[in-house]
């Protein structure tokens, strides 16, 4: 019981601080936009790119937990 009521607590605490992360979408989309209108796709491809790996990282942590816990489960 303690500790679902620490990991709830956790969750509603991360969930609470993520608002100021909303803050720099604005930002890239205006870079992008400038950079369309002056036909620089470079900056906008390597952007891209950019969000693609931050995307990524997540991904394959997750990925590499999930196949640490697989294999000692079945090791037992």
């Amino acid at each position: 019981m303690k500790k679902t009521v620490s990991i709830l607590a956790l969750s509603f605490f991360l969930i609470l601080s993520v608002e100021s992360a909303y803050s720099q979408c604005s930002m890239c989309r205006r870079v992008v936009e400038t950079n369309q209108e002056s036909n620089a796709y470079r900056t906008g491809k390597s952007l891209n790119s950019g969000i693609l790996y931050l995307m990524a990282v997540p991904y394959l942590l997750g990925a590499i937990g999930v196949a640490i816990w697989w294999k000692s489960k079945n090791k037992q």
